[in-house]
């Protein structure tokens, strides 16, 4: 569906193009951020990748990354000054708000679901929406101005950092692996080892799989698709004549359980603990393993039963 001429999607992403263009140029304007240029490129790069990456030759947008990674590793991404309200402000604000200051975040999830469902739009499109509409019902709660919610966003996606491309990456690497034929590497390397005719044995391989090739890439989404080309299409479903609609959702969940234990899955794992200030970067990871080891092991019994039974 298009929109003033352009695809809608398109669309969303030339206005996140324009946000970072913003976050850039307070960023090089920030004297008391002492990393202000390397910053500023950092995130005026991104910006550009959002609104002419489409038009950019891959191989410039190749270079684009590196130069991204370049300014990570020389340790060139810092933090300034944003404008933040006093600790007196924010208590005040918090009591007259009340309950009302989750309004802005659950409307992100509502709107998305709405404009996902009941339109042609897409839920991408949708999460551009809810997150404007969210935006100015924050900024109708707080009465506070436009321009402080970009001081507040940046000093969010500042805290975030390098992270906050993470995702992307490793979708586009999952794709490489994809088109690499990984899938069939694994798939011939597995029954070399196992025995494919012992339907345990390869249910646990499909797990074990799936949840450490989620661990090493953090996206379960890809490992799901080079895991189940090597293993739960040909081993499973194919030779014991299993249930694509049974054993997919459970594979998924043990891909979940990787994503619990891995720093890779930044937006789960390592973003929260920059946001909440922790000063243990892996304690949400540390949380969380006992639940993950336990829902894997389920999951391999899980699938095991409906294998069997």
């Amino acid at each position: 569906m298009e929109l003033f001429g352009l695809p809608a999607l398109e669309i969303v992403y030339i206005l996140t193009g324009i946000v970072l263009t913003i976050v850039a140029i307070q960023s090089f304007n920030d004297k008391e951020n002492t990393k202000r240029v390397g910053t500023g490129l950092f995130w005026l790069t991104y910006a550009i990748s959002f609104m002419f990456g489409k038009y950019i030759p891959d191989e410039i947008n190749g270079w684009m990354v590196i130069f991204m990674a370049a300014i990570v590793a020389t340790k060139q991404l810092g933090k300034g000054f944003y404008n933040e309200s006093s600790t007196e402000m924010k208590l005040s604000e918090s009591k007259r708000i009340g309950n009302a200051i989750f309004v802005p975040a659950l409307l992100v999830g509502v709107v998305t679901f709405l404009v996902g469902i009941y339109t042609k739009l897409g839920a991408l499109v949708g999460l551009g929406i809810a997150a404007m509409v969210a935006l100015f019902v924050a900024v109708f709660l707080t009465r506070v101005s436009i321009h402080q919610g970009f001081n507040e966003g940046r000093r969010l996606i500042d805290a975030i950092g390098w992270t906050a491309i993470l995702s992307q990456l490793l979708a586009a690497l999952g794709y490489v692996f994809g088109i690499a034929g990984v899938g069939k590497v694994i798939a011939t390397g597995i029954s070399s080892v196992i025995p494919v005719d012992n339907v345990f044995a390869v249910v646990a391989t499909y797990c074990l799989g799936m949840a450490l090739f989620t661990i090493v890439m953090g996206n379960a989404f890809a490992a799901f698709a080079m895991m189940t080309t090597g293993i739960g299409i040909p081993m499973l479903i194919n030779m014991h004549n299993a249930n694509p609609a049974m054993i997919g959702p459970i594979a998924m969940l043990a891909g979940y359980c990787g994503t619990l234990l891995t720093p890779m899955a930044a937006n789960f794992n390592i973003v929260p603990t920059a946001l909440l200030e922790m000063k243990d970067q892996y304690g949400v990871i540390k949380a969380q393993w006992p639940v993950a080891v336990s829902l894997l092991v389920f999951n391999i019994l899980l699938m095991y039963y409906f294998m069997v039974f």
